[in-house]
């Protein structure tokens, strides 16, 4: 656990109703608003719920989430006072570490230009996309995983599948994006291996979209055959906590 840089949790709300002073408990832990995007190391934002697809893995709590609440700290502390505050009935978990497999040439290529957090008014759009890997991933050896993410060619230099990084790629330059892994690996029963984020404005939505279909595509991305996802979430961006239930 020494190389855990970062821990979050995605609270998903039901109603507007809670025994708690949100607005309070914030200011206590010393949360700052990642609508403002230069917040600082302790965050929390607030996603009003736009609309769910339901896909692999039923998650009912995830999929009827009224608004979804994200916390992250560089201390663990900080984001478990905030969830069990609210008693949510579901909370999305995990923990960033640096990444693996990261050479010069791939930083280049897939974060040397990644889109940073923008302010809220900027790139209000939010997705919640959760995923598990089948067991049969996890049996393979970390050099066979490591294949996956990259193209693959036959005998004759021809490429015969694009992998992870190239069927991602158009969303590098406009997709703010994050992804939370599970403490271990696999993650536990009714937990994600990934929780991944990310953000855009309203002209790049159909981008994102595009994307994910790219990665859903196991002829180009087979590493998708080992991929179960829980169902997908759509938000919007809001300033405060007083703003997640309103109507629109």
């Amino acid at each position: 656990m020494s190389d855990v840089t970062r821990h979050g949790a995605y609270i998903c709300l039901s109603s507007s109703t809670h025994n708690v002073d949100v607005p309070a408990l914030v200011e206590r832990l010393g949360l700052r608003n990642e609508f403002d995007a230069d917040a600082g190391p302790h965050t929390i934002a607030y996603l009003r719920r736009v609309g769910s697809s339901a896909t692999d893995i039923e998650d009912d709590d995830l999929l009827r989430a009224h608004a979804i609440i994200h916390v992250a700290s560089d201390t663990a502390d900080r984001v478990t006072q905030f969830s069990s505050a609210l008693e949510a009935s579901r909370v999305l978990t995990g923990v960033v570490r640096p990444t693996n497999f990261t050479g010069n040439l791939m930083h280049n290529f897939a974060y040397a230009n990644q889109v940073l957090q923008q302010p809220g008014t900027a790139m209000p759009n939010a997705f919640l996309v959760p995923m598990s890997k089948t067991a049969e991933w996890w049996q393979k050896d970390w050099m066979e995983r490591h294949t996956y993410f990259l193209p693959r060619y036959d005998d004759s230099g021809r490429m015969r599948n694009e992998g992870h990084v190239l069927a991602a790629a158009a969303g590098i330059e406009c997709l703010m994006r994050r992804t939370y892994k599970s403490a271990s690996e696999p993650a536990p029963a009714g937990e994600y291996d990934f929780v991944n984020y990310f953000e855009c404005a309203d002209e790049n939505v159909s981008t994102f979209r595009e994307v994910l279909a790219a990665l859903r595509d196991i002829a180009r991305n087979p590493e998708w055959k080992f991929v179960r996802e829980g169902p997908t979430w759509q938000g919007r961006r809001v300033a405060s906590w007083t703003e997640l239930f309103v109507e629109t």
